[in-house]
């Protein structure tokens, strides 16, 4: 009977054991403390009335500080890195930059500002001479730490070493740090890579153990602001498409062949899937500023690992986060040096103009990277939240939602006031009829459709003028969810018919049941309520079921979590000291 009784299932049909629901519990009470008190605290995301669950718009000011220092990183090269791959005696290396200052944070969750180089394949010396530009780094200096991974697609990343940079001043007249070289601390690297290189440097004295990062910094000048509560990437804009036949191929999305006279033939050759990622210029308007919702218990766990399912759970999402942005060779990598009528083009392309009726998922985070891929029924994940997998379970973004393109017959007139494709034909039609190469030709609609932070409909102005400056030339218009929920599924409707007629040319990321959106809660309630039914889930989804059932493999992922975040603090402590 106590076996009975403890045998429960959560939302989705899924048993739970019943740690879980202590753990759930207890979280659900903190979390309930937490948020009374903050809905006391002036300006900190509540006015004292709570309406609905909690989590949306923040309205958490930014410290008002005296404008920073803009500041220039150039990441040279790198020497002597260890050897992590034994078949070739070499590496994929690549760094990820992070930046942490005296600057106070809205909230102590929100991430710190980083950037990642491109990946230089079989080379124990690469040669990146990436630059980063940083505004508003305070007077009182920065610490720049620096990682450095061999990247490796088909399983985890080895880590190569770390670097610290320490800086405790900052002024126009500072006279900066010029091709310096800073030796990589071995400890925080793959033992494995090292002892590769420890056997090669046995048998060649030549060969030493230890290696170097060369790295400029460079200020620039005074940051053009009106507050320099908080730092943001200034440039250049980077961009990234990764591809993944594999996952296409899991999703079961195809490319069609095309006969001789041009028409997509039924029998399909290849599989293909993409994400895309764009470094917008900053600032992010302050303004836009969500936290997750916790519409559903576990949803607190899910974001914090607070609980056993929702150590599960995140997990998952950050695994499934690296799958879909994984950087491997046939990722494509570019950028600019500002925002530019090329970078809307740029744009336009990675999103296929207005081919195809496609439907793209997206999330901003707080420095500005907008994450995006296609959406659709193609690629379902009942269990997991689509824009939480984007932001890779991040608690704060900027902004969220779905838009599309459409292509205009003429720019110079009112998009409300004439023929759009889709649904209208223009000249020949597309995707057959010729492409322009003008981004005046071409309208974004973008919504705040989320259900996982619900953006605020009224921040919807601030999020167009964002866009605008960064890529110029394009019509942008904005849909509230709620507000124009006729108008949007008219839209999207629109779009849905026109990819049927046209046909699917690349795969799709998740479907609309991989979304946690307005209408879920409702799906979730079913769910619930047919949970003695047989769950037919996606292939993607089973693999997920299957890695997280063992209880071995979650004390696994648990203890080595553990481990990796004291190794972290560890190292983070070794920085500030």
């Amino acid at each position: 009977m106590a076996d009975a009784e403890n045998k429960r299932t959560d939302p989705v049909g899924q048993p739970t054991h019943r740690t879980d629901a202590y753990a759930t519990k207890f979280v659900d009470k903190t979390t309930a403390l937490q948020e009374k008190a903050k809905d006391k605290t002036p300006g900190a995301g509540g006015d004292g009335k709570q309406k609905g669950p909690a989590g949306g718009f923040d309205k958490t000011p930014v410290a008002k500080v005296a404008p920073g220092y803009t500041v220039k990183f150039t990441f040279h090269r790198a020497t002597n890195l260890p050897m992590a791959d034994i078949n070739t005696f070499s590496s994929d290396p690549y760094l990820v930059a992070s930046l942490k200052t005296t600057l106070p944070l809205r909230h102590k969750e929100d991430p710190r500002i980083n950037f990642r180089t491109r990946t230089i394949r079989r080379n124990v010396k690469p040669e990146w001479n990436a630059e980063w530009i940083v505004a508003n780094v305070p007077g009182s200096g920065f610490q720049l730490k620096c990682r450095l991974y061999d990247e490796d697609p088909s399983n985890h990343d080895d880590r190569l070493g770390n670097i610290h940079v320490h800086v405790d001043r900052l002024s126009e007249n500072w006279e900066g740090i010029r091709n310096q070289s800073y030796k990589i601390k071995k400890r925080m690297g793959s033992k494995r890579a090292y002892l590769v290189r420890g056997c090669v440097s046995m048998f060649n004295r030549s060969v030493p153990m230890s290696g170097d990062v060369f790295i400029s910094i460079e200020v620039l000048g005074r940051t053009e602001a009106e507050s320099g509560g908080r730092m943001y990437t200034a440039g250049p804009c980077v961009w990234s498409q990764h591809l993944s036949p594999m996952i296409g191929r899991l999703a079961g999305t195809k490319d069609p062949t095309e006969d001789a006279n041009g028409n997509s033939e039924k029998k399909s050759e290849s599989y293909n899937f993409q994400a895309n990622q764009i470094q917008l210029a900053g600032p992010v308007p302050e303004q836009l500023y969500h936290r997750y919702v916790e519409f559903r218990p576990f949803v607190a766990g899910m974001f914090t690992s607070h609980s056993f399912k929702g150590r599960i759970l995140n997990h998952a999402l950050h695994h499934q986060h690296a799958r879909i942005y994984n950087y491997d060779r046939s990722t494509i990598y570019g950028s600019f040096p500002s925002p530019s009528k090329d970078m809307s083009l740029k744009f336009l392309e990675l999103v296929h103009y207005d081919h195809g009726g496609r439907v793209f998922t997206y999330v901003m985070s707080l420095d500005g990277q907008w994450r995006f891929t296609e959406t659709g029924k193609e690629f379902g994940i009942d269990l997991l939240s689509k824009h939480t997998m984007h932001s890779d379970v991040s608690i704060y973004i900027a902004f969220s939602g779905e838009f599309f393109i459409r292509r205009l017959k003429n720019p110079y007139k009112d998009p409300e006031e004439q023929e759009k494709h889709p649904p209208s034909k223009i000249g020949d039609g597309s995707p057959k009829g010729e492409t322009p190469q003008d981004p005046a030709y071409y309208q974004l609609v973008i919504d705040n459709d989320s259900g996982t932070y619900r953006p605020n409909a009224e921040l919807l102005p601030q999020l167009k003028e964002f866009l605008q400056r960064n890529l110029p030339g394009l019509q942008i218009t904005t849909l509230d969810c709620n507000g124009d929920k006729e108008k949007m599924d008219k839209m999207k409707e629109e779009q849905r018919s026109r990819k049927k007629k046209e046909g699917r040319h690349t795969a799709v990321v998740q479907g609309d049941g991989g979304s946690i959106s307005f209408s879920d809660e409702e799906d979730l309630d079913n769910a619930a309520a047919r949970n003695d039914e047989p769950k037919k889930i996606g292939p993607v989804e089973q693999v997920g079921h299957a890695i997280a059932a063992p209880e071995e493999k979650v004390k696994e992922w648990a203890q080595g979590d553990k481990a990796r975040e004291q190794r972290e603090t560890e190292d983070d402590t070794g920085l500030a000291n």
